[in-house]
């Protein structure tokens, strides 16, 4: 793995994510209490002997930024590293960032400069445990110039990737980017070739993309250099490459889930709440997820109820029932409090005993959850000041709504409460 240099796509906006992307790059967005986003593939990376990691990034950076560079410090005796490219403007690229493709093109010069023979094109905003080791392997065993990693979807779900056909070989032989109606109809494909059986392969009769590719040096420069009007991966480069490269398939058969949506990231947070089998584990050993370490003392829970749970570091529970959640690092929730459903993602530093004394002197809320208050079916982002007998239980049922101005939205019947929002005592939304 000495000659695979890892590039992690990080740049975009992180509109389906807004508002947790409205402050910070979605790589960056926190996941499962004490992680961010951009653990998952650095840790794949990590794990699999890759040691030379690049992560392209473009919004909000400046969290994502202090994230890698306390995180992520290799060894002064290896030649690894994990370093930013942050989008810039030269006078070869007065643009920003235009798509993935753009991205590493504007840093070709950069890569092209690496001792290696291949790159790996990682996605920042997924979640899943994958040995790199077999994908690329994979790819050197076939002689392939690219090699997608691919996994079968329902009907469902197959509009929202890209969709490709391959041969007996394993050869990709049509790829179509998020195909619908009759496109779309037109890549069903048997299944049972990757290996499911006959029921599953009906349920799933698509082959998707999971946007994590790897190139060989030479067929990346080329694909990068003739086209510059090219600039997706995905839209493009993908499709444009068929029949002029060889172009193959690596079957991926664990767990595996794009939480690019507000729905989707909520979804996955609290699936890992699951006992005794959650469908991704944090819990392996052999393949752990790094973080940045805060040295932070253990979690008090002082008289509480809580079932099917997530606790992270630093926090202190009063009195309170949990159920079915996930707490980040040091939250203070009041007595009396439910919480149900429900993503809180903690604070970034503890207020100092005359600053929460302060705050109840002079009528205004301590960050936390105050005493009394009920949470269902939600996401508190960090440093959130949440009142006593608070509410937030989307009463009316709404769908989507945008109440910015109030420190909330709706998404997917999801509360999002922002960072940093302040909600006042007796508020109910």
């Amino acid at each position: 793995m000495k000659k695979v240099l890892a590039i992690i796509l990080g740049g975009g906006q992180g509109s389906r994510l807004y508002p947790l992307t409205k402050r910070r790059a979605k790589p960056a967005v926190p996941l499962a209490g004490k992680y961010r986003l951009i653990d998952i593939p650095v840790s794949n990376c990590i794990n699999s002997d890759i040691e030379k990691i690049y992560v392209l990034t473009q919004f909000n950076s400046t969290s994502l930024n202090r994230h890698i560079n306390q995180t992520y410090r290799t060894s002064s005796f290896s030649d690894g590293f994990v370093d930013i490219l942050a989008a810039q403007q030269t006078p070869d690229n007065p643009e920003w960032f235009q798509g993935t493709a753009d991205a590493v093109r504007q840093y070709l010069w950069l890569l092209e400069a690496a001792d290696v023979t291949e790159y790996l094109i990682l996605s920042g905003d997924q979640l899943y445990r994958m040995d790199y080791r077999q994908f690329v392997e994979r790819h050197r065993k076939t002689g392939a110039d690219i090699t997608l990693s691919v996994l079968p979807v329902d009907e469902k779900k197959a509009s929202a990737f890209g969709i490709l056909k391959i041969d007996d070989s394993g050869k990709v032989t049509d790829f179509q980017e998020k195909p619908k109606g009759d496109l779309l109809q037109n890549m069903r494909v048997d299944t049972t070739t990757l290996g499911l059986d006959p029921e599953s392969a009906k349920d799933n009769p698509y082959i998707a993309s999971m946007g994590i590719y790897v190139f060989t040096k030479a067929a990346l420069i080329a694909l990068l250099s003739e086209n510059k009007d090219n600039t997706d991966f995905g839209k493009e480069i993908i499709p444009g490459a068929i029949g002029r490269y060889n172009v193959q398939a690596f079957l991926f058969s664990d767990y595996w889930e794009d939480i690019g949506t507000i729905e989707s990231f909520y979804n996955a947070n609290l699936d890992l709440t699951r006992h005794p089998n959650p469908p991704f584990s944090l819990y392996k050993s052999d393949a752990p997820i790094y973080t940045r370490p805060r040295y932070l003392p253990p979690s008090k829970v002082l008289d509480c109820q809580i079932t099917d749970s997530i606790i992270s570091d630093g926090c202190i529970l009063e009195r309170c029932t949990v159920r079915h959640s996930l707490l980040g690092l040091r939250i203070n929730i009041g007595a009396g409090c439910i919480i149900e459903d429900t993503l809180v993602m903690g604070s970034d530093f503890y207020q100092t005993p005359s600053e929460y004394e302060a705050d109840i002197r002079d009528g205004n809320v301590p960050i936390g959850i105050g005493e009394n208050t009920i949470i269902r079916r939600a996401i508190i982002d960090k440093n959130a000041r949440i009142g006593k007998n608070v509410k937030i239980i989307n009463r009316d049922g709404v769908d989507n709504a945008n109440h910015e101005e109030q420190g909330y939205t709706i998404c997917s019947g999801i509360v999002v409460i922002l960072k940093g929002a302040i909600i006042a005592d007796g508020t109910v939304i």
